[in-house]
């Protein structure tokens, strides 16, 4: 099977130069760099930040399309029945994103927020806090996963296939979820968020790279393979300015609440990497092909926080604890899961040993 084909990984991605190397360093510039820009010029990322639609950064949006075409133009549709064949990773990642995440952060937030963390917390916030751990916690990234799905060398039309089931069970789950441990009766979800959020970083991007993957296969095959080598230092660059705008768009809060920031941010660290880790294990014990439990875990471990953002301002108001809690989702959110891209490309020959 294609699908599953074994590849040659290393601690790193095989012709990987010195700037993918030091990646690492080059996030932590980025952050600090972000930072900077937001308590420099306020106003100027005030207006970035503005340009929405949905609630959906249009700026973020043009740069995550920057980062995921790449990873789609290596989708043959063709192959898609393929998938078939990864229903142990599917399956997999389905039982953590559904039945581990929404309940793990849940009592994590219980632990932290309303016990260990009480007393250092503004004490008229501590539900809202709860509140927007949560709504973080129950719907799984839409976009971000075929970024690291791609460092990773997961499986494309894996990574596809998961993402598209999500995104169904999305749309009947995630209410429900949230009411059950959020003790509401009813809850408003933003769909137009969602709609949004599926229609430009699932549909529009498939559309643009299928096209695009067409035309270059029309000129030949090194001519794709060619592309894929060029614009791939523009998706890792893309990346990183995407990190520099939500760290420029929140510097303020930062700044300003720096201790709330960095104690919200521990059940959040906790919980991706349990869920994380316990998704790629549970891969290794089903005997998956380690380019499908690489994006397996990573799927199973990221947040849809556009939808999480969207929704603690529609329930609690923008200057509510439930909104700060998703915003530093969305601040730790691309270097933890480039942490565990990390993890999972070098743990490699422990997970096929």
């Amino acid at each position: 099977m294609n699908a599953v084909k074994t590849q040659e990984t290393n601690l790193q991605p095989a012709g990987i130069g010195s700037f993918e190397r030091n990646l690492t360093w080059w996030v932590l510039a980025c952050i600090a760099v972000g930072i900077a820009l937001g308590k420099i010029a306020p106003d100027a990322f005030h207006a970035i930040g503005g340009l929405k639609l949905a609630e959906v950064n249009l700026p973020v949006a043009v740069l995550i399309w920057l980062m995921i075409i790449p990873m789609l133009l290596k989708v043959d549709f063709s192959a898609m029945g393929e998938v078939f064949h990864h229903a142990k990773g599917i399956g997999v990642t389905l039982f953590i994103n559904w039945l581990v995440k929404p309940f793990s952060m849940a009592l994590l937030a219980w632990i932290f927020i309303r016990h260990l963390f009480a007393d250092l917390l503004p004490a008229d916030q501590l539900d809202s806090y709860i509140a927007g751990l949560i709504l973080l916690a129950a719907a799984p990234c839409t976009a971000m996963v075929f970024v690291w799905s791609n460092l990773c060398k997961g499986e494309p039309t894996f990574t596809l296939s998961q993402v598209a089931i999500n995104d169904t069970i999305m749309l009947f789950a995630f209410a429900p979820i949230v009411a059950l441990l959020l003790g509401l009766s009813s809850i408003v979800v933003p769909w137009n968020t969602l709609f949004v959020s599926v229609l430009l970083f699932i549909v529009v991007p498939v559309i643009i790279s299928q096209l695009l993957r067409k035309w270059l296969l029309a000129q030949g095959a090194r001519t794709l393979e060619a592309t894929l080598k060029t614009i791939q230092p523009f998706s890792l660059s893309a990346l990183l300015l995407t990190l520099v705008l939500l760290f420029a768009f929140q510097g303020e809060q930062i700044l300003a609440q720096p201790t709330v920031i960095l104690l919200l941010s521990v059940p959040i660290l906790i919980q991706v990497y349990f869920n994380a880790l316990l998704a790629y294990w549970l891969n290794k014990k089903f005997k998956v092909a380690h380019c499908v439990a690489g994006p397996s875990a990573l799927i199973g471990a990221s947040n849809f926080f556009e939808l999480a953002v969207a929704t603690a301002i529609a329930l609690f108001g923008f200057h509510s604890g439930a909104a700060l809690a998703t915003v530093v989702g969305v601040l730790i959110e691309v270097p933890v899961m480039l942490s565990i891209v990390s993890i999972v490309n070098r743990s490699r020959h422990w997970y096929e040993a």
